[in-house]
């Protein structure tokens, strides 16, 4: 990138590598080798659990007589599952440039992948008779299944880690729409990892081309109106282009637009402008020639709350019965260190307004609420609706501990078993907060608090109230027993690291 180019911004602080999206290739060629070391360890693993070796003697059970094709070598067998899974693989796509960094997307296909792998050697087995040990593969289908998943994690950490640092690994795209959208755009790419680098906006009714100053992104170049995507996005050599709430571009436009961006090599996105709307609740629909957006209502009641029901007795359960011993430690570690309870009740806002009682280790010096008058002025939460102190006097030793490692909340498990809360959903919220809400955050209340949530992964303390109530706005609009399984797993790493816990 040559230091005199005048539309090479600084985004995030980090200087973007001008490099053509090539990365993607790249990257795609060396998840081969990533997968190929993980399927050979699931299969080696797999082979010497079951026979002790790579070259066990499988013995077949029939007579020689019998039509049956006998391999007396695994390690022939286990060549052949190798090269058919990475063939898989390969034929979903699971290394696809738009899917690589996905996410669940990504870790779904290799699922697939290796579930058709499995399934298609079962039925080749029982076509041609063929003696496989099942306890082989019953070892070799789980650990290839996790084994891929970490090594894939493994690898997008490192380009996130090398977009952080380096602005290495980044797609150069130019966004268009009005100044509003063209702001929320380029706001939403900023964050870290993110995979695109915003470097240059064209700004509906904008003659003027003065830079645009945007809040968390840096100067990003302002090349004028709609009429000059085309010359913007070969000028600032971007890949993509990201077309937002437009007056100009109509139907007839986008698709002219897309034709010309096409015969460039340059990827356009189209925002629909629905926000905080998950993908799920999205599907495309062509009606009258018309690609319209269809978007589902939320659904709260049916099959699906009876899935996250039984998720929440089964595992606060487990939890309460598998942590006993800890609970009464912790009980005995408050009562004889400072005077007063060993719960702390307080309450709460559940599902539909109704309250309830929410139990919680005491952390706090006895009737602590009652010294919350001298301390308001301290108030560190962003906001000011909630009250925060990363000091709070009134915490004691054994309750700093217990905050930071989460344990003064587990009796709210036994509020799970008693349907006041979820293990995940919103923030259970003080009727004081509850009476400052307007109609769309009264949504919060849709759904069941929980112990965790989206807020829980994203910062807890540290977030403002606005940053909650986004967050617990799109759980409620979008939740599902995937994401719930997806940010109880981030709430070990957000425990263990204890980011915003105070």
């Amino acid at each position: 990138m040559s230091d005199g180019d005048p539309f090479e911004p600084s985004i995030r602080g980090v200087q973007v590598d001008a490099r053509p999206p090539g990365w993607q290739e790249t990257y795609a060629r060396r998840l081969v080798a990533v997968d190929l070391l993980a399927v050979v360890l699931a299969v080696a693993l797999a082979q010497w659990l079951r026979f002790g070796g790579p070259l066990a003697i499988a013995r077949p059970r029939g007579g020689s007589s019998d039509w049956v094709v006998y391999f007396s070598n695994y390690l022939v067998v286990s060549t052949l599952i190798i090269v058919g899974w990475m063939l898989v693989l390969s034929i979903n796509r699971s290394r696809a440039p738009r899917v690589i960094g996905s996410g669940v997307e990504e870790y779904r296909r290799v699922c697939v992948s290796t579930a058709a792998t499995f399934g298609s050697i079962a039925i080749i087995s029982m076509a041609f008779k063929l003696e496989i040990a099942r306890g082989y593969l019953l070892i070799a289908l789980p650990s290839g299944i996790l084994l891929l998943i970490l090594f894939r994690w493994i690898a997008r950490r490192v380009v996130v880690e090398a977009r952080k640092r380096y602005g290495h690994c980044v797609t150069r795209i130019l966004v268009v729409g009005n100044p509003s959208a063209v702001r929320d755009l380029a706001s939403s790419f900023a964050g870290n990892g993110s995979e695109f680098a915003v470097v240059g906006a064209c700004v509906s009714g904008r003659a003027s081309r003065r830079p645009l100053d945007i809040a968390g992104v840096g100067i990003i170049p302002n090349f004028g109106d709609e009429s000059n995507i085309v010359a913007a996005a070969t000028e600032t050599n971007s890949f993509a282009v990201a077309v937002a709430a437009s007056e100009q571009l109509d139907g007839r436009a986008l698709r002219e637009l897309s034709w010309e961006l096409e015969g460039l090599n340059i990827d356009m996105f189209v925002a629909p402008g629905v926000v905080d709307v998950a993908g799920p609740r999205l599907q495309m629909r062509p009606i009258a020639g018309l690609p319209l957006i269809h978007v589902e209502k939320p659904t709260y009641q049916g099959a699906k709350q009876f899935e996250k029901r039984l998720f929440d007795v089964v595992f606060s359960s487990l939890v309460l019965l598998c942590g006993l011993p800890i609970l009464a430690l912790i009980g005995l570690a408050i009562k004889l260190t400072s005077p007063g309870p060993v719960f702390y009740r307080q309450e709460r806002i559940g599902v539909e307004g109704r309250p309830f009682q929410i139990i919680k280790f005491r952390t706090m010096v006895d009737r602590a609420d009652t010294m919350l008058g001298g301390l308001v002025s301290l108030n560190e939460s962003p906001g000011g609706v909630l009250f925060k102190m990363r000091d709070d006097p009134r915490v004691t030793p054994v309750g700093r501990v217990l905050r930071k490692y989460s344990l003064d909340e587990l009796p709210q498990f036994i509020n799970v078993l008693k349907r006041d809360m979820s293990v995940v959903g919103p923030r259970p919220p003080l009727a004081s907060e509850v009476e400052t809400y307007d109609d769309s955050t009264r949504r919060r209340l849709l759904v069941r608090p929980g112990i965790t949530g989206l807020w829980q992964v994203s910062g807890r303390s540290d977030l403002s109230w606005s940053d909650s109530v986004r967050l617990d706005l799109f759980y409620v609009e979008n939740w599902s027993m995937v994401s719930d399984l997806l940010i109880a797993v981030k709430t070990v790493k957000v425990i263990l690291s204890h980011a915003g816990a105070y």
